[in-house]
């Protein structure tokens, strides 16, 4: 069946000019509206327009992100109806590009930046877990991000659940993890219903990245990855490239949030990006000791002659 094309068409009052993403359920597009000006909206794919499980998962991510109220998250500015099973998804058009983007094309980034882009997704994420809700896909690919300004966005809501939902609303079967394996906490593997230390987890998992343009396993294949998330430990942030070498204090901060256990990691998301910060801007203790090792040397020469 050929897919519909709807550049062109107006759904709702909104103008699609141009596709700008797809996914499995549904498309993006850049729109205009008269009241709204450029917006993103998020259209189901017309072969899941009588898919009750495919419509709830598509109403459900577009409430969630109604609930959560945050500068660093995407506004959502209506959810509707179009047609008979035409549902769309209007949030705000956001500046800059999609982080994972940025961080290939540049390759590792700054330690400054990348606590400024950590501490940005802790605040939205926080404001998810104030409301009850564990993004559950933490990903650099769902994060829009403006350099010029090093604003940050949070999106998709896609498979985000509720910490107090019941067993028999869940719209994934026990049993069956959901998230992206190479950010996902180790927890989720067993398909049971996370809470927010697997946020923090994926989080400390985008920041290792970040800064080193590594992930902290180095598995060829889902299956691979799937067992060392299970059997092995994270590499330490220091041996993922030879040529950088980060803070003791930066490396111990991001492998704590990395512990298989939940509760050998941060209270919450704001405390790990609030030590991330602290460990950033703190002189690194090796380097301290080899300075005040040259300046004792230094002094000892002086008195001997």
């Amino acid at each position: 069946m050929a897919r519909e094309n709807l550049v062109g068409q107006s759904i709702a009052g909104y103008s699609l000019q141009s596709e700008v993403g797809e996914g499995g359920t549904s498309a993006v597009f850049r729109a205009h509206h008269a009241d709204h000006g450029t917006v993103a909206i998020k259209v189901l794919r017309e072969k899941l327009r009588q898919d009750r499980t495919a419509v709830a998962r598509f109403l459900r991510e577009a409430r969630y992100g109604e609930r959560v109220q945050h500068p660093n998250v995407v506004r959502t500015i209506e959810i509707g109806e179009a047609s008979p099973g035409m549902h769309f998804l209007a949030i705000e058009w956001a500046a800059g590009e999609i982080l994972e983007k940025y961080a290939k094309r540049k390759g590792a980034l700054p330690l400054d930046e990348v606590c400024d882009i950590v501490r940005q997704i802790a605040d939205a994420v926080h404001a998810a877990h104030a409301v009850g809700i564990v993004h559950r896909d933490l990903k650099p690919d769902n994060v829009m991000y403006d350099p010029a300004t090093r604003q940050v966005k949070l999106l998709d809501f896609g498979i985000a659940t509720d910490t107090d939902i019941a067993p028999e609303q869940r719209l994934t079967r026990a049993g069956f993890f959901v998230g992206t394996l190479m950010y996902v906490a180790p927890e989720a593997l067993s398909g049971e219903l996370v809470g927010p230390p697997a946020d923090q987890y994926s989080l400390a998992t985008i920041a290792y990245f970040l800064l080193t343009g590594c992930l902290p396993f180095p598995a060829k294949t889902p299956r691979e990855m799937f067992s060392q998330l299970l059997s092995q430990a994270p590499i330490p942030l220091n041996q993922a490239r030879a040529t950088l070498r980060f803070p003791t204090a930066v490396e111990s901060v991001i492998m704590r949030a990395l512990s298989k256990q939940p509760a050998q990691r941060f209270p919450d998301v704001l405390s790990f990006a609030s030590e991330f910060q602290q460990a950033a801007e703190q002189p690194d203790e090796e380097q301290k000791s080899g300075i005040g090792a040259k300046i004792a040397s230094f002094f000892g020469r002086s008195r001997k002659s």
